[in-house]
């Protein structure tokens, strides 16, 4: 086939329109499942799931998001980037991996910007901080209870956890309690935590862009069936791995309901953006060519950015946080390690596997 037929436009008209139309339903069901279920597992009174299941879905989610990067965004990048129907100077140069790269270096520079802001503004207010994510807020394990608060308010908690005999004995001395040691610290917030949140609204960012180009493929390709089931899995998994990563969300000095409202609006968002990439490719069908020039350059600009995000989120916040740097984890057994690896391997494998369909 020539190239000039390739590039030319394909009009899928009405092949299985009743199913493109329910896809539209099916994966908004599936993907908002998928984001919401770690959410509410980690909120939420009334569900009650075993640790152990909350630990695997959180785990398999790191995997799917890792395997996601490489196999469902950079390798269908570069084929965008080198495909023949785009002029010849796209093809000196591998432009996918460079935005890839561009992409990871810009966000380790915005993390890191943010962190030194941060620590500096503590550092200002005369805030304890521990640069190895022991204090209020961080990734890994909790300080002790007055850490991160200022130099005079943690002398006064232990001024205070004297005996209380006593305490009670001095007329113009009272104890403080937790909640005016959680109103205090609520103040303020940790690099860590303000990084932590960054990274968590990029991975969503770089997320919604791809499912939005998938939910436009998926409506307009000839290839609908297969396509449509593999889709339904891999929404459900990258929702799960989203899910996993919104129900860690701190958000110091915010009130219950708002620290509860976010990550579920954010599951979401990004449960319609497939249904809303679908329900658009079904509008402009009789003309949108995905394997134009124009659609190619697009979608493979935004495949690389998208991974990017994806590799930067998926090595430093997921895997070296979770494994390196929490300290909860170098203390854990072999055991849990063991579980927690495999669970990791597990969500990497089958996304990866995925991707032999699409």
């Amino acid at each position: 086939m020539s190239n000039a037929s390739e590039c030319g436009n394909i009009d899928s008209g009405n092949s299985f329109l009743s199913l493109r139309v329910a896809s539209v339903f099916i994966i908004l069901l599936c993907g908002t499942s998928g984001a919401l279920f770690p959410v509410l597992a980690a909120r939420s009174k009334w569900l009650h799931v075993p640790k152990g299941l909350f630990d695997f879905a959180k785990y398999f989610g790191s995997g799917v998001i890792i395997a996601t990067a490489f196999i469902h965004l950079l390798d269908p990048a570069m084929d965008e980037l080198s495909s023949p129907c785009l002029a010849p100077e796209w093809q000196e140069y591998p432009y996918a991996l460079a935005l890839c790269l561009l992409s990871i270096m810009s966000i380790f520079i915005v993390e890191l910007v943010t962190f030194r802001w941060g620590t500096a503004k503590l550092t200002k207010l005369g805030i304890h901080h521990d640069t190895h994510g022991h204090d209020i807020g961080s990734h890994a394990a909790h300080g002790p209870e007055g850490a991160g608060l200022p130099t005079s308010l943690q002398s006064k908690a232990v001024d205070d956890g004297s005996d209380e005999a006593e305490l009670g004995q001095r007329s113009g001395h009272s104890r403080i309690s937790h909640d005016d040691l959680e109103s205090s610290t609520m103040k303020f917030i940790s690099p860590e935590t303000a990084a932590h949140i960054l990274g968590i609204a990029i991975l969503e960012f770089g997320v919604l862009l791809h499912s939005i180009l998938i939910g436009l493929t998926l409506a307009v390709d000839p290839d609908f069936k297969v396509l449509f089931v593999v889709i339904i899995f891999h929404q459900t998994f990258e929702g799960l791995g989203l899910g996993s990563r919104l129900s860690t969300i701190e958000l110091p000095g915010a009130t219950r309901r708002l620290a509860t409202l976010v990550p579920i609006v954010a599951a979401l968002v990004y449960g319609i953006a497939t249904p809303v990439g679908i329900a658009v490719g079904l509008g402009i069908r009789h003309t949108y060519n995905p394997g134009s020039a124009t659609a190619s350059i697009v979608s493979g600009v935004m495949d690389s950015l998208s991974a990017g995000v994806l590799v930067y989120t998926g090595l430093v916040e997921l895997l070296a946080h979770e494994f390196l740097f929490n300290q909860e984890m170098v203390n854990a057994s072999n055991g849990r390690l063991a579980y927690a690896l495999v669970s990791m391997l597990c969500g990497c494998g089958i996304m990866a596997l995925l991707g032999r369909w699409a």
